[in-house]
């Protein structure tokens, strides 16, 4: 079974370095408090790792 998470935006992207708000955009986050849920791969860890400090990552059910 596909593990997946869900990321959640907690803080404002303003005053963000450009590869942050891009990789925000990207994992399909435009606002604080939107959520998306995701399939977990490499990839999805290397994008977290780059926003950790704005975004609340959990385990999906």
């Amino acid at each position: 079974m596909e593990t997946r998470v869900k990321i959640t935006q907690l803080r404002s992207s303003a005053r963000c370095l450009e590869k942050q708000v891009l990789t925000l955009k990207a994992l399909g986050l435009k606002r604080i408090r939107d959520t998306a849920v995701l399939k977990k791969s490499p990839a999805l860890d290397g994008m977290i790792r780059v926003v950790a400090h704005l975004v609340k990552v959990e385990e999906a059910k």
